[in-house]
């Protein structure tokens, strides 16, 4: 049991070992595995590592550092160095972090062994060797200047990167101190001949690639002296290697001084005349190797324009103007190479022009003094916007007024013509009834005269005036055998005859009775009126409802419920009674007419309800007295005289000036405001009282304070509420009337434009239409619904919740009505008139009347100039605002009640304000689709080139730079957070950056940029950085 709990134990501290370089989530995941897979995990990763251990490098390159091996041996080891540090360099870069940490902990020093051999591989190339052949001696300052600490550069400064084995490796002693001897330079020659520079940079890119090995080669006393001092290779690739580390080290918060510290080492130690003279002589130089060229620019680029401080920034690139950079930039920049192409002209674009600048800086001031010139311009545009509006809205109310008086004319004039029509055909009817009765009279007096000529008959009048009809024997036959000769009129009539009175013939029966007659007697008088028409015939049964709906709501016909084909979701609005329907706007528009010009199934394919279920719907501060010793005497609560005195140095003026003005109405010597804060000081009773006992008392009046001396005399004028009050009403007039009548003007101008809107009219017919067609089956059609319902447009939404009914009403209008897409613009100053407390406006119209009032009152008693002149100019102003008043409040409650709605519940604050929020909620929705078929037609596209992506040989190029720009963008996030260290909590960011920065050029910040790093938006597809 022991040996297995040792055998697990083991694979575990390996597998630990090898996971250590994993993500914590991968490693916590293959930590589950059994240790049968563990093992195989732990073999596969063996076969790919090197097995050698670190201190079997750090062994064999101390053997070639080792001074007293002899010359031959030496050769002999060398041979090998190149293929040993290519084997390290693949240890660093592959094996795990531990590996790594192993290196360059402190037992093995494996950095300082690195930095060592690098300088003694190169050493030979720092000195001058025809100066060592004659016996020259190197001064021993000269040859310590090598070792130049970076620290040394950055006394009393903290590095960002501090822990145990940063400060060991400051306290590693190499062999700098002293001069090399001719053994060393001739060893070291021998070892740049090879390839061995090259590759300890590369070891050195690989610990650097670890966050660990980054903070312990930045904050080592030399390494990055000697990277910079390798510049002087002859080998162009180790060069352009050198130059694209140290380029990325300059991306690094701190690693720009690092780097600008190790070139004036190397000034110092090449013994310039200026810093960078060599890196430009290279540059110049090496014009055949393009690589070299690339790497060379993009450093300038970068050492040049990555500093934060922009006259620093001109410094440095002033220091490479000096150099020649310029003028060799503008030689080389048609070169027939497009990478060096690209990085010159980023270096140009980055150029700090100080020039333009100046230029720009002096074209801001004349930029600036436009813009003020045009906001000053654009204020007085808007005051004069102001004015129009106003005039505007005075018009249109004016035309609005006048329009209303000729409508309520008009339909006086439609009454009189109605009733002046039905007096004519009741007239002319009486005539063509009088004309018949007239002739049928006639008729039977001619008959009669005949029969009397005949001899058949004999007229006689009677005493009572009666004419009496005597048939004759002789003449008549047998039909006079019915009675005796001589039978008068009136018994005739009695026994079924006929009697002729003074107005005609009476047939049997009586005036009245069932086959009357009327005769007119030739003078044609008391002709009786025509009998009244008879009465109407009662309804049949079971037609008294439709003929109640028939009269009562203007033959509204009952209508039917709508079948749907799927169940839709409820729209909640408040619907109007059948009886509120007659004389609203709902009883002019047909709903029905426009569910037949819609795409109902589409409809129904948005709306309707998912499956899995139906939608859930959803005390006074205390005053303290305080008493203090006056010299004078005060009768006034101090609170008060404190206040009252204030109030008075506001108007500089003395106790009598400001009496007398007050008793003459003076507004010229008395402000307005003046005298409303004086409305506060009105003597109370109290005070009135001790003022008149300190009067009777004959007290001195020196001996009041100021304040009470005023009040003493303010006290004393006669009416001073009522004086007071007029003068602030006189003052306060012209205000009230200007402020008054664009509220009324509004109220009057945007009721009328709502009430004859027609294209408002057929919104509220399309609203109504689909409101219908969803509510029917569940709830039954209705005849019209509250404006309030407007609101709930938005809460209606399509089945996948992306549309409301509004944003369908949108399309609807949109596609099948066109023309009603700009129906909020004859809607006029409804949001003026949403802001009107209609109320409040009418109440300040009564107290303007009453004030006026006073005024005629005070005038009439006390013959008072200021009020007369007063009287004459503000009666005609008054007398039109209160008219106007009058108007407006008709004009609301006539809209409000075209809508189906009550002027007592829905004021102007409630009403205009649903049609404000109902227009810009229509614009929202109108924006909305238009973004919204914007963002499918892009969808679209992007599919289709996809799709063509997909036949396309080079989609893997495609899909590989796709991730590379992915890789650009998370870089500038993250270095745009607190300006930190681009190399933080994650390790092969160096690498990231070399990469980033071989695909596009570096772009300089400005001061407002954020961030340190950018790319050339221009090489960017998809705009991904």
């Amino acid at each position: 049991g022991h040996e297995i709990m040792n055998y697990d134990e083991m694979i575990n501290e390996w597998f630990n070992k090898n996971s250590m370089n994993l993500p914590p989530d991968k490693a916590r995941l293959l930590r589950q595995y059994d240790n049968d897979k563990k093992w195989d995990l732990i073999c596969d990763q063996e076969r790919f590592q090197v097995k050698n251990p670190p201190h079997t490098y750090i062994s064999k390159l101390r053997g070639y550092l080792d001074p007293g091996v002899t010359r031959k041996k030496f050769r002999r080891r060398v041979q090998e160095s190149t293929k040993v540090l290519r084997e390290l360099e693949i240890s660093l870069r592959t094996n795990h972090i531990g590996w790594v940490r192993e290196f360059l902990n402190d037992e093995n020093r494996g950095l300082d062994i690195l930095v060592e051999y690098l300088s003694f591989a190169q050493c030979a190339v720092m000195l001058n060797f025809e100066g060592l052949e004659m016996g020259e001696e190197i001064s021993l300052d000269k040859a310590k200047s090598w070792s130049r600490s970076i620290e040394d550069l950055h006394q009393g400064s903290t590095q960002p990167f501090c822990n145990t084995l940063v400060r060991s490796a400051r306290q590693s002693v190499l062999r700098y101190g002293t001069a090399p001897n001719s053994k060393t330079i001739k060893n070291s020659r021998l070892v740049s001949q090879k390839d061995d520079v090259h590759v300890c940079i590369m070891c050195l890119r690989a610990i650097m690639n670890y966050q660990y090995g980054f903070n312990l080669v930045m904050s080592h006393a030399h390494a990055v002296n000697e990277i910079a001092l390798s510049l002087n290779n002859r080998n162009s690739r180790t060069k352009a290697l050198v130059l694209e580390l140290l380029a990325a080290v300059c991306l690094v918060r701190g690693g720009h001084e690092i780097i600008l510290s190790a070139f004036d080492n190397f000034k110092e130690v090449c013994k310039e005349k200026h810093r960078f003279e060599k890196l430009m002589d290279y540059f110049r130089v090496e014009d055949g190797n393009i690589d070299f060229m690339v790497a060379c620019m993009q450093f300038i680029n970068i050492v040049v324009h990555s500093v934060e401080d922009m006259n620093f920034r001109v410094h440095l690139q002033y220091e490479f103007t000096k150099l020649g950079l310029d003028d060799y930039l503008e030689t080389s920049k048609y070169t027939e190479s497009d990478k060096l192409s690209v990085q010159i002209q980023a270096y140009l674009d980055n150029v700090f022009d100080v020039g333009g600048l100046l230029e720009d800086a002096e074209t801001k001031n004349v930029a600036l003094e436009k813009v003020e010139e045009l906001e000053e311009h654009l204020s007085h545009v808007t005051e004069k916007l102001l004015d129009v509006e106003n005039e505007t809205i005075m018009k249109v109310a004016d035309l609005e007024k006048q329009l209303l008086q000729k409508d309520k004319d008009l339909h006086v004039i439609r009454e009189t013509y109605e009733s002046t029509n039905s007096q004519v055909h009741t007239l002319r009817r009486m005539i063509k009834e009088k004309d018949a009765a007239f002739q049928r009279s006639f008729n039977i007096e001619k008959r009669l005269l005949e029969m009397e000529q005949q001899g058949t008959i004999r007229l006689r009048k009677q005493p009572d005036g009666d004419i009496a009809i005597e048939p004759l024997g002789g003449g008549g036959g047998g039909g006079g055998g019915g009675r005796g000769p001589g039978v008068p009129l009136g018994d005739f009539g009695q026994n079924g005859g006929f009697s002729v009175g003074p107005g005609g013939v009476t047939g049997p029966g009586g005036p009245g009775g069932p086959g009357t007659m009327f005769v007119f007697c030739s003078t044609g008088e008391n002709a009786p009126c025509p009998p009244p028409p008879p009465p109407m015939a009662p309804p049949l049964p079971g037609t008294a409802p439709n003929f109640i709906l028939n009269m009562g709501l203007s033959a509204i016909r009952i209508k039917k419920p709508i079948k749907t084909k799927f169940r839709l979701p409820i729209f909640n609005w408040t619907a109007l009674k059948p009886n509120q329907i007659n004389g609203t706007v709902f009883s002019e528009i047909d709903d029905e007419r426009v569910l037949e010009d819609l795409d109902v199934e589409k409809f129904e394919e948005l709306f309707k309800t998912k499956a899995q279920g139906p939608v859930v719907d959803l005390s006074g501060p205390k005053t303290k007295v305080s008493q203090k010793a006056i010299n004078k005497v005060s009768l006034l609560d101090a609170n008060r005289s404190k206040n009252l005195a204030i109030t008075l140095r506001k108007a500089n003026k003395s106790t009598e000036e400001i009496c007398k003005a007050i008793q003459t109405f003076d507004l010229k010597a008395l402000p307005v405001d003046f005298v409303e804060c004086l409305m506060r000081f009105l003597p109370t009773e109290v005070e009135g009282k001790m003022m008149r006992q300190y009067e009777r008392e004959r007290r001195p009046l020196d001996a009041l304070t100021d304040e009470d001396r005023f009040m003493l005399f303010f006290s004393k004028i006669e009416r001073l509420t009522q004086r007071m009050n007029i003068i602030t009403f006189v003052g306060n007039f012209s205000e009230n009337i200007n402020m008054l009548t664009p509220q009324l003007n509004a109220i009057i101008a945007a009721s009328a434009s709502v009430k004859s809107s027609p294209k408002l009219k057929r919104m509220l017919e399309i609203i109504l239409a689909l409101g219908n067609y969803m509510n029917s089956s569940k709830r039954g059609s209705v005849y019209g619904f509250k404006l309030q319902s407007l609101d709930l447009l938005l809460d209606t939404k399509s089945t996948d919740r992306k549309m409301t009914l509004l944003h369908y009403i949108a399309v609807v209008v949109k596609e099948k009505y066109p023309d009603l897409a700009n129906f909020f613009n004859e809607l006029h100053f409804v949001d003026k008139a949403a802001a009107v407390s209609l109320e409040n406006v009418l109440l300040d119209v009564r107290e303007l009347g009453k004030g006026m009032d006073l005024i005629r009152r005070e005038s009439s008693l006390h013959d008072h100039s200021v009020l007369k002149g007063f009287l004459q100019t503000s009666d005609t102003q008054l007398d039109k605002l209160q008219k106007d008043a009058k108007t407006a409040e008709e004009a609301f409650n006539n809209v409000v009640n075209y809508f189906g709605e009550s002027s007592k519940t829905t004021p102007p604050s409630v009403f205009f304000p649903v049609f404000v929020r109902f227009i810009r909620a229509y614009k929202d929705a109108v924006e909305d689709n238009e973004q919204r078929k914007k963002q499918e037609k892009a969808m679209r596209e992007k599919l289709l080139a996809q799709e063509a992506k997909q036949h396309d040989p080079k989609v893997q190029v495609v899909k590989k730079r796709q991730q590379q720009q992915e890789l650009i963008s998370e870089l500038r996030k993250r270095q745009a957070k607190d300006h930190r260290p681009v190399y933080e909590g994650k390790d092969g960011t160096i690498e990231d950056i070399i990469t980033v920065l071989k695909s596009v050029p570096f772009t300089a910040r400005t001061a407002k940029r954020g961030s340190r790093f950018f790319c050339d938006a221009q090489l960017c597809d998809d705009s991904n950085c």
